[in-house]
């Protein structure tokens, strides 16, 4: 097999993981130094897709150092299970907020089948357990060690989730931001929210984005999706986003919307926004719809803003 992977530079390639048969809105990042790094897993679905591709870029089973992933939802980490089994001399690094969840899955399956319901079998698949011995969990401060004094620096940064990190490459100067930066879509050059129930949190997430402005990265290196050199202007949009659909939001609470004319009012405010995605939409809306964001973010100001009696 032939990889399709892309070089982006100093041993970094990434890995188009396909959720759901989507070109381009999963990836994962083999850093392929002297102890290889894979960070994110994609879905459990994309698991023999991330091997593959693996083994087409020379990194057999007993080859690869560490899988480290930037939080436990099942497009970033549900093929950790079966990446363990596959790669049986790799750690698995995760925030210790997630490493119950990859020990034992039998709750966050549960709950994520309760939400995604027949999607669980056709996009996303099962989360495997993986040993714990196997499983070590970060502080909100980290390093995995990628040999040759290289190293990835762990940082706590919840906002979208309550178990998530961001990573930076002390070679590259890539931060591996997952979902706290939002969305960004590489062919409009543009940012979503990723503001999904139950853990979204405003404050947070602008601190967290205040974080990974003050690690001064030189490129972004989104989950969802692909590099950017655009560091500042980037970071500021994505700030923008969160705060926009917020109050986004608490207008279509004040106007005591349901779900879809909500969703409905939101498209028509942000149109303008987001025109070039006008008519090529569906893949994001796939990933992270203006539903379950909107969900998120009521969700969190229904604890932050209770209604009056």
């Amino acid at each position: 097999m032939e990889s399709t992977a892309t070089p982006l530079g100093e041993d970094v390639h990434l890995l188009d993981t396909r959720m759901g048969g989507y070109d381009g809105i999963t990836a994962a990042y083999l850093i392929q130094s002297s102890r290889p790094a894979l960070v994110e897993t994609g879905a459990a679905k994309s698991a023999q897709l991330v091997v593959d591709e693996l083994a087409a870029l020379g990194v057999g089973s007993d080859d690869l150092a560490t899988i480290v992933v930037t939080h436990i939802h099942l497009d970033h980490a549900g093929g950790v299970g079966d990446l363990a089994a596959a790669f049986p001399k790799a750690e698995i690094v995760v925030h210790e907020r997630g490493a119950r969840h990859l020990v034992d899955p039998t709750k966050l399956v549960a709950s994520a089948r309760r939400v995604f319901g027949d999607v669980m079998d056709t996009v996303f698949g099962d989360l495997l357990a993986t040993p714990a011995h196997r499983v070590r969990a970060l502080g909100d401060t980290g390093v995995v060690d990628l040999g040759d004094g290289r190293r990835l620096t762990s940082t706590y940064s919840p906002g979208h989730a309550s178990h998530h990190v961001g990573l930076l490459d002390s070679v590259t100067g890539d931060l591996y931001v997952g979902d706290a930066a939002g969305i960004y879509v590489p062919e409009a050059d543009i940012v979503r929210p990723a503001t999904p129930p139950p853990d979204f949190d405003l404050a947070l997430a602008l601190a967290s984005l205040k974080t990974f402005e003050e690690l001064t990265p030189a490129r972004l290196l989104f989950s969802h999706y692909g590099p950017t050199s655009k560091v500042d202007e980037i970071l500021e949009r994505s700030q923008e986003e969160l705060e926009l659909w917020v109050e986004l939001a608490r207008d279509c609470r004040l106007e005591d919307l349901d779900l879809d004319h909500a969703v409905a009012a939101v498209r028509e405010k942000t149109r303008e926004r987001y025109l070039a995605l006008e008519g090529k939409d569906e893949k994001w809306q796939a990933l992270s719809s203006d539903g379950a964001n909107l969900t998120g973010i009521l969700h969190w100001l229904d604890k932050v803003e209770p209604r009056e009696a």
